[in-house]
């Protein structure tokens, strides 16, 4: 008798540590964020025309505020998420990389369409006015300012350095950090995708 009890509990155990694995809630690598109204609309320049966020309605939208010219943290982030695109195959249809970039005296939108296409060709590279990439970037809280570079490198931006994701309704939902890998934004993305 003692036996039944003991392999009916260890059932009922296994069964809640296998349905707590499978169901358990999902921890997210990034910032949840509760916008509580949709993200401010933009419409700036690609290289094959004028874009808006709200274009994207309906995909996932991530965003991330950079220029082509930044030696390492740029090409690091972009990188990350290019490998996350790939590592989620066919779900990443549902996605829009689109890169701000806040260096519009060296970045052409064509400049920056060859630039983001070497980390994924789905990704979008947008720019315009230094005036109308002020009012975007304080929008989306992204500092940047020029600072003294190196004879090579000519001027630098230094600048927030996160990826921001809009849900399918244009609600901005998660804030990764510098340093976020390409499995971690994968797997929020994947989760994200679901709901």
């Amino acid at each position: 008798m003692k036996v039944k009890v003991f392999i009916s509990v260890m059932a009922v155990v296994l069964g809640l540590a296998v349905g707590y694995y499978f169901f358990r809630p999902h921890t997210f690598h990034g910032t949840v964020i509760q916008s509580p109204e949709p993200s401010y609309n933009f419409t700036l320049t690609s290289s094959s025309g004028d874009v808006s966020l709200s274009d994207y309605r309906g995909k996932l939208v991530v965003m991330y505020f950079g220029y082509t010219f930044c030696p390492d943290i740029c090409p690091a982030t972009l990188a990350n998420v290019g490998q996350a695109l790939r590592d989620l195959g066919s779900r990443a249809d549902d996605i829009q990389v689109i890169m701000v970039s806040l260096d519009p005296e060296r970045d052409t939108p064509e400049k920056l369409s060859d630039y983001v296409n070497q980390f994924h060709p789905s990704m979008i590279g947008i720019t315009g006015t230094k005036e109308k990439l002020d009012e975007v970037a304080s929008l989306y809280g992204i500092f940047y300012q020029k600072s003294e570079g190196s004879d090579a490198t000519g001027y630098l931006i230094d600048h927030t350095a996160t990826l921001l994701v809009l849900d399918r309704e244009g609600y901005l939902k998660l804030v990764f950090p510098f340093g976020v890998t390409s499995q971690e934004i994968a797997d929020d993305l994947k989760y994200m995708l679901r709901q």
